[in-house]
């Protein structure tokens, strides 16, 4: 399969010429990103405090288990002289949510962007898994979502501008190996919450780009950390049957995929580049796959046809976020 073009190869990075515009786009942006006690999160927190933002590292249980990647923050931000800080969030709580978030704006008098990051993988048999199981792992790749927006929407609707990214994962297009069954279908179904999410909050002034990660199985804790089937008998019966060291071979088989190269500080790179484009610009999807595993293709054609559909109901306006600055200034 071809390489994914460049999703900012034709993207024009100089601001409007409106120099009060012009302002507004380079001004620091002030950042909340869940699930950034590690991996794709941390590395984010700090690249985006490097590029000049105010960034707020969201974690549960600053004061326990995560307290050192509280420490490791702090010394980030004075070794590098950025604007870094460690907040207690936790993502199944909404009580959590809502005070992380109304804690920023009264320090700030603003928040610009949110970064749905915060997820959990797990692996095994798909039938091995509770009910309850999926259940949580719904909870934590979806409904932390909708908390999360609960909290911040608000406060971006007011302002009549905002960003509004969610890591997402090829896995929701493209292929999928099995014994991910639960993490994938979590994953597509924050995916397409992102998608109809973006068409109601681009009259707001809202934008939305989803960042589509592909498999990385070095430089993060999913498949370390991966949560296991509860039903250890289902478990055991796969392993005495025709799948015997199946779960081997599928770990096997992915590392295979991933070239020596990859790296995981990419996906940082990508979200850094999309909230430093100028508004109305940002692309609504960026993969980074160094497996290239087809969500790309698949992606392009879906997005496509939902647009269509969009322009076939009158709906196309939805398709771009509505600069409200700009009519406001005008109605004035």
């Amino acid at each position: 399969m071809a390489a994914s073009p460049d999703p900012f190869s034709n993207l024009d990075f100089v601001a409007s010429e409106n120099s009060n515009q012009k302002e507004k786009f380079n001004m620091k942006k002030i950042i909340i990103i869940t699930g950034a006690s590690s991996g794709f999160g941390a590395l984010t927190a700090r690249a985006l405090a490097k590029a000049g933002h105010t960034v707020y590292a969201s974690m549960r249980e600053t004061r326990g288990r995560n307290a050192p990647q509280v420490e490791e923050a702090k010394k980030f931000a004075k070794d590098n002289d950025v604007d870094l800080r460690a907040i207690e969030l936790d993502v199944s709580s909404q009580e959590s949510c809502d005070a992380a978030i109304q804690e920023i704006i009264a320090k700030n008098g603003r928040l610009d962007v949110v970064i749905h990051n915060a997820g959990h993988m797990v692996f095994g048999p798909a039938e091995a898994f509770t009910p309850e199981q999926l259940a949580e792992l719904y909870d934590v790749n979806v409904l932390s979502t909708q908390r999360v927006n609960r909290a911040a929407l608000p406060q971006l609707r007011k302002q009549r501008r905002g960003l509004v990214v969610w890591v997402s994962s090829s896995s929701s297009a493209g292929g999928t190996p099995p014994y991910l069954a639960p993490y994938f279908a979590a994953k597509a179904g924050m995916d397409a919450l992102a998608v109809v999410y973006a068409r109601e909050l681009t009259r707001w002034g809202i934008e939305t780009s989803i960042i589509v990660p592909g498999a990385f199985t070095g430089g993060t804790n999913h498949f370390a950390h991966a949560g296991s089937p509860a039903d250890k008998a289902r478990v055991a019966e796969y392993e005495a049957g025709p799948y015997k060291g199946f779960a081997d071979e599928v770990r096997e088989g992915f590392a295979s995929i991933v070239p020596a190269n990859a790296d995981v500080a990419a996906v940082a790179d990508a979200i850094v580049k999309v909230v430093d484009t100028p508004f109305g610009e940002r692309p609504f999807r960026v993969h980074i796959d160094p497996t290239q595993d087809g969500a790309d293709v698949v992606n392009m054609v879906s997005d496509r046809v939902r647009a269509e559909l969009l322009r076939r109901i009158g709906l196309g306006d939805l398709l771009a976020p509505r600069d409200l600055t700009t009519e406001l200034q005008s109605a004035a």
